[in-house]
């Protein structure tokens, strides 16, 4: 070995007092091993000499496993699977066996005489990754799905493992099988969508793990939080759906000062009761009240909490101080104020503490420096619950005493954090650990920026309740309504360093390509307002098959435009048809009678709400009378948004002769507005227009909660063209005012004079056409029905492809318009 190489020489020495134990014989065949390894392949013999001496105390042989390394000669460029295979050799002993061990090295060697890199990637991928708890049985069940995807798509080994051994472990093997099929027809439709699918890179594989992921859904049981926090605290808080995902480790319930913002699961029902309560607890206990906000950092010698562009207080200033401690007294200051609240908790709920006890009792305690943290935070709760001397208990549970009393602040849980924190030895803690060490309920407090509140102040003034538009009560968990920002579950980074913007994701292939898969939106109101650019969209490259994320950008704006003169001549000039439209609504309207529940007075008892009464009565509690039901006129459940194309080509005459387009525009707009007037239904009008891709405007002319005034009639008949058409992205963003509309049933009409095009889509008219037809693909899986309304004659050249067969209309002469446009939700509507 010494003429071959020092270092081959050098580690063999070092290795051989181990092998030596074995015999001479057994010695003279592993040197001659080291040998022929180090000759074929210099790392492959570094790695297979370095991993011999632990290989042989996992083993206590050596001839079995020398024997087997050799057979990687067969290959060139092997070193990876060696070093793998040497790396995980002992565990494979440890966990397998030695049959197992001998199944584990022949499933490899089958890998790499397929594809030498995938078996690279299987040695290197660790035992315990592989087989999970099922020993080789659950090494076999992971790989056979992997073997059937090579042999007909050649899917390598690295796309597929990764993947599917946390689809394993979230949803158990038998998911594996399923996952694995979706995966190769997504494959089938393009090769860049699929092994994104199977790394867990794309929504659609993420859509799988949550529609299939175990434990309690909190979509599922909203009624009941907002029950219990109702019951408990007597007050209502927004419910809104996170962005949290399997990958993003833990799921917390977290808030942004106004509203509760919940994964869609929790491990379990008792683990999201308190998570509900706890969260709950810092709203209606004062954790982020302007005034001991504004005392916090004044305490920290700061003048004025920091604000950023949406008012909210920003949390990182205050922990800035501490340095590369920071997540160490972030972790303190927690423990101190999650203590103060649970401590409050219990005066209301009765044995809320010993739940909490109970909870974090049953989960293992954490291996890493979080565990520290985890117990000293069950310690506290444990002192909480049943207080004794001082002089009996360790003198940072004595310096958490002040906290357990109603006159306690979030201010006196700072000042308390920062005693102990000078005066304890607990360890720094890793951010990607920082999760482990919260208790089952609780989470962090300071994870992203806050909206203060002022329920103290209102109370001194004499009102004592929240304003209205303070809190609005839901019935149901729903989609971000207010675009405000989501928090991030932990994972690697720190959610106030790192916010993610918005993702709107979508999925599906190219056109007439592979199986068709449902487009769906995810991520709903990521962080509005993130950056003075506006708000992210994503934006389909068919050239490429894939959605490019936070491609285009969509910024709200207002018209300045007002030209009440014209908007008064035209409704002049069109009286006579908004007046027949005006009859044929009336005939339209319904008249059957139908049951409206839950009233405080009517002409007959609800069961259902006079049970709930009942019961919640003899519970103790006090629940509202509305037992009753009322018989009313049934109206549709419809809300539609009319969403204008105002590029510059509305200021062209028509070609039909009959003026220009803007005018018809102006007035199909006012006749709709007049008309939905009449019908009673929810409605919005918007106009876009875009210059490049991060320059897409939207102009709110009407929203939902608007009623039709002067002012809006005078910025319709202001109406201009100006830039280009860029579509697709105009669409996501109309989608996403819908999370505004009161109604289940929601229309989009989109009024164009033209093929969407914009400044930057180099001359290639297909690109922009996939974009649109992507997000009117989106849109349908969200609910939303979109139907476009043309004055471009050429228009049944490229509408069919993009908004498909009967939802699309071609006007052939500009006055048509103002009539059309409504007649046209008259029937849709139906």
């Amino acid at each position: 070995m010494a003429e071959i190489s020092f270092v081959a020489h050098r580690d063999t020495t070092e290795a051989l007092p181990v092998i030596e134990a074995q015999g001479e014989e057994v010695t003279l065949v592993w040197v001659k091993a080291c040998k022929a390894m180090f000759l074929h392949d210099r790392d492959a013999g570094k790695a297979f000499i370095r991993g011999s001496a632990l290989a042989v105390k996992a083993s206590g042989e050596v001839l079995f496993w020398t024997e087997q390394a050799l057979k990687f000669t067969q290959w060139r460029a092997s070193w990876k699977a060696v070093d793998g295979f040497m790396l995980n050799l002992p565990d494979a002993y440890e966990i397998l066996g030695k049959e197992g061990e001998a199944r584990w090295v022949e499933i490899g060697l089958s890998w790499c005489e397929r594809h030498l890199d995938s078996g690279g990637i299987y040695f290197r991928t660790p035992i315990q990754e592989l087989a999970s708890n099922l020993g080789v049985k659950g090494l076999e069940e992971l790989l056979e799905p992997a073997e059937d995807l090579f042999s007909t798509r050649r899917l390598a080994l690295g796309t597929y493992l990764g993947g599917a051994i946390r689809v394993r472990n979230l949803l158990g093997i038998d998911a594996v099988v399923p996952w694995a099929r979706r995966g190769a027809d997504i494959l089938q439709a393009g090769r860049v969508r699929g092994e994104a699918f199977f790394k867990l890179e794309s929504e659609e594989s993420i859509a799988i793990l949550l529609e299939n992921l175990p434990g309690f859904r909190m979509t599922d049981h909203q009624r009941l939080l907002q029950l219990l926090i109702a019951a408990w605290f007597g007050e209502s808080f927004d419910l809104l759906e996170g962005n949290w995902s399997p990958d993003k480790g833990r799921a917390f319930v977290e808030t942004d000062g106004t509203a509760l913002f919940v994964p869609i699961a929790m491990p379990s029902r008792n683990d999201a009761i308190l998570s509900i309560l706890h969260t709950a607890g810092h709203l209606v206990f004062y954790s982020y009240e302007r005034r001991y906000i504004e005392a916090l950092f004044e305490a920290a010698g700061m003048a004025h909490p920091p604000l950023d562009t949406d008012q909210r207080i920003t949390w990182r200033p205050l922990f800035a101080a501490y340095g590369e401690d920071m997540l160490r007294f972030q972790l303190i200051f927690d423990l101190c104020e999650d203590l103060r609240i649970d401590w409050r908790i219990h005066q209301i709920v009765p044995n809320y503490l010993a739940r909490m006890i109970r909870a974090a009792e049953q989960q293992p305690l954490p291996e890493s420096a979080a565990g520290e943290y985890y117990q000293v935070a069950l310690k506290s709760l444990r002192y909480a619950q049943t207080p004794v001397d001082a002089g009996n208990v360790s003198a940072w549970l004595s310096d958490l005493k002040p906290l357990l009393n109603e006159t306690a602040t979030i201010v006196d849980a700072f000042r308390i954090a920062n005693q102990i924190y000078s005066s304890t030895t607990l360890p720094p803690v890793a951010l990607e650990e920082r999760q482990q060490a919260y208790l089952p309920g609780r989470s962090p407090n300071a994870a992203r920026p806050v909206y203060p509140r002022a329920e103290m102040d209102r109370a001194e003034l004499g009102t004592g309740q929240m304003d209205k538009d303070d809190v609005v009560a839901h019935d149901e968990i729903r989609p971000n309504p207010d675009q405000r920002e989501i928090p991030k579950a932990a994972e690697g980074d720190d959610p106030d360093f790192d916010i993610p913007p918005e993702e709107t994701k979508g999925s599906g292939g190219r056109v007439g390509v592979g199986i068709p898969q449902p487009a769906k939106v995810y991520g709903y109101a990521k962080g509005h307002g993130l950056s003075e650019k506006g708000t992210p969209y994503q934006e389909w490259d068919y050239r490429d098959g894939r959605y490019k994320r936070n491609w285009a950008w969509v910024q709200e704006k207002k018209l300045d435009e007002t030209n009440l003169a014209e908007a008064t001549r035209l409704l002049a000039q069109y009286a006579p048809a908004l007046k027949r439209l005006k009859r044929a609504i009336q005939s339209q309207k319904p008249t059957r009678m139908a049951p409206l529940r839950r009233q405080f007075d009517g002409d007959e008892l609800d069961l259902e709400a006079t049970m709930s009464y009942i019961a919640e009565k003899r519970a103790g509690m006090s629940p509202k009378a509305n037992i009753y039901r009322q018989r009313v006129v049934q109206h549709r459940d419809t809300a539609v948004i009319l969403l204008a194309d105002i590029s510059t080509s509305i200021m062209a005459q028509h070609p039909d002769g009959g003026g220009r387009v803007v005018d018809g525009i102006r007035a199909g707009l006012l006749l709709f507005a007049e008309s939905m007037e009449e019908v009673g239904d929810p409605y919005a009008i918007a106009g876009f227009a875009s210059k490049y891709r991060d320059n897409v405007s939207y102009y709110p002319i009407k929203d939902f909660d608007e009623s039709l005034t002067t002012p809006i009639r005078a910025t319709i008949g202001g109406i201009s063209g100006r830039l280009a058409t860029r579509m697709g992205t105009a669409i996501r963003h109309a989608v996403k005012r819908f999370d505004d509309a009161p109604s289940h049933r929601r229309l989009l009409l989109i009024l164009s004079d033209g093929r969407p095009a914009d400044y930057d889509d180099g001359g290639d008219e297909r690109y922009l056409h996939e974009d649109t037809r992507m997000a009117v693909k989106e849109a349908v899986d969200s609910g939303v029905h979109p139907f476009c309304i043309t004055l471009d004659a050429s228009g049944n050249k490229y509408l069919p492809q993009i908004f498909g067969p009967g939802h699309y209309l071609v006007l052939d002469h500009i006055n048509d318009l103002p009539k059309k446009l409504p007649e046209v939700y008259l029937r849709l509507r139906r």
